[in-house]
């Protein structure tokens, strides 16, 4: 797998668009690159980890008190979220943005927002210094990628200006004998997918073939979940110290027409307890996004999400208050 090491920033001289075509001809290769992390980023990164394991290690019954029926943020019990019909097995805390209850968007009954139910002081410093960090490198990345496409430098940051970056903080149980099933193929709903994992692996991820029909995964009618799941080819992502791995989500294949396509991943279960910290850098919760080649096609980024969390978790109390309330119209306004 190719890494990349990003510069201090990105201005748009030759050597920002040379690497920038690097990066979008690989992800056109491959699906996917790794970035090589700083000193201070994996740091930064081995505090969350740890934080992480720290949390998971605690009872079921703490754990469970850490939901929110406004916002998709908190805890997620194994077995809760499903892909393609099918439960899988990570145990997950979602950090969404987090909004106070005296917002504005909070008080009107906007879906998805409210503030994070934090376990507690050390873990929020913890993960919201690791967000910071991925933060940056999500904006320097496409920055270069807008001028690998051939478009102004800005063109894929102005969309995520107060954009609705977020975090599925995840724990992997070692596989039994009855499953070796971590997540069900998919591909991810966002724009820009950055993961940290530590060093058990059970990433998978399924390249561009070349002429194979790719699905628009933000239509209802042609979902990703559970596709290709056991047809090859499927690579195996090795996991490394101190990179990232970066690939496309949906809404990156929806700007483009197709020229990235969302790569399809899954997890398999190693034989000891796997985490991983897995960011999605996103457009603006009110952001209506187009191609960038034009055209009368377009995706609001809120409804998009939202639709995304209803489906994976059907049950949740938070999806439950949305459907009972009518939050959904907000955004149809």
């Amino acid at each position: 797998m190719r890494t990349f090491e990003l510069p201090v920033s990105v201005g748009g001289t030759t050597i920002d668009r040379i690497l920038g075509k690097q990066l979008v001809r690989t992800w056109e290769d491959d699906g996917i690159f790794q970035v090589a992390a700083t000193a201070e980023q994996a740091r930064i990164t081995g505090e969350a980890l740890a934080e992480s394991r720290r949390f998971f290690a605690g009872s079921l019954p703490e754990k469970a008190k850490l939901v929110s029926d406004l916002t998709y943020s908190g805890y997620i019990a194994s077995g809760e979220e499903v892909t393609a019909g099918e439960a899988d097995y990570s145990e997950i805390f979602t950090v969404c943005p987090d909004i106070p209850l005296t917002d504005t968007r909070v008080t009107e009954g906007w879906p998805c927002h409210g503030p994070v139910p934090w376990p507690d002081d050390g873990y929020r410093t913890a993960m919201e210094a690791h967000l910071r960090e991925v933060g940056e490198i999500g904006e320097k990345l496409l920055k270069l990628v807008a001028l690998g496409l051939g478009v102004e430098i800005d063109r894929l940051t102005r969309l995520t200006r107060d954009g609705w970056h977020h975090m599925r903080v995840l724990r992997f149980p070692a596989r039994s004998a009855t499953t070796e099933r971590g997540i069900g193929a998919h591909t991810d709903y966002g724009l820009l997918v950055i993961a940290a994992q530590d060093d058990v692996g059970g990433l998978f991820i399924r390249p561009p073939v070349p002429g194979e029909p790719r699905l628009r995964n933000w239509l209802p009618e042609e979902s990703t979940a559970g596709m290709y799941q056991d047809e090859p080819p499927w690579h195996f992502v090795e996991p490394e110290p101190a990179v990232f791995t970066v690939f496309p989500g949906d809404i990156l294949q929806f700007l483009t027409g197709g020229r990235l396509l969302s790569t399809p991943h899954k997890v398999r279960l190693g034989d000891r307890e796997r985490y991983t910290l897995a960011y999605f850098h996103e457009p603006a919760f009110g952001v209506t996004v187009r191609p960038l080649a034009g055209g009368d096609e377009s995706i609001h980024y809120g409804t998009h999400f939202t639709n995304m969390f209803t489906r994976c978790y059907p049950d949740r109390v938070t999806t439950k208050r949305i459907h009972e309330e009518g939050r959904m119209r907000l955004l149809s306004q």
